[in-house]
């Protein structure tokens, strides 16, 4: 298995992907996710794997076949009136494939979305985690992130 960027010919795999993400947060809050669909369509997925800016990191296997994905967006604060200038890089998303879990590769690209984001001069790496996904939640925690912040809601 190797990480690398995302290509166009992985768009097959990372829209399966994006697909087992949502369901997740479908069983999770139906109230606000779909059962079926995806975050991006496959214009918008071709713009991200080209755009510096939104590194899409996929792991694969010796076959191509992608194992999971992590999209990342780098942001930077300068010369802000209140924060201090800082370079952070988001994870927007990281999935690993139902059938390939427990190989460890969201391990492995949470370390490669580390190392990247120290590569590029980053003061710190960001996500955020919805409160049902208790899995999700437990890798975090486990990779070492603590939280930075909270959001809340009131439901109407």
């Amino acid at each position: 298995m190797i990480i690398r960027r995302a290509e166009p010919c992985d768009l097959q795999g990372i829209n399966e992907l994006l697909r087992q993400v949502l369901y997740v947060h479908h069983l999770g809050r139906p109230d606000i996710f779909r059962p079926s669909g995806k975050k991006y369509v496959d214009e918008e997925l071709l713009r991200i794997i080209e755009d510096d800016s939104s590194p899409l990191f996929v792991a694969v296997d010796e076959d191509g076949k992608v194992l999971g994905h992590c999209f990342t967006i780098i942001s930077e604060a300068k010369d802000h009136s209140s924060l201090m200038d800082a370079k952070t890089l988001y994870i927007d998303d990281l999935c690993v494939d139902e059938n390939a879990r427990g190989m460890h590769i969201g391990r492995k690209l949470y370390d490669h979305a580390v190392e990247f984001a120290r590569e590029i001069g980053c003061y710190n790496l960001t996500l955020n985690v919805w409160a049902e996904n208790k899995s999700a939640m437990g890798f975090y925690e486990a990779m070492g992130l603590t939280v930075q912040k909270i959001g809340m809601e009131k439901i109407l």
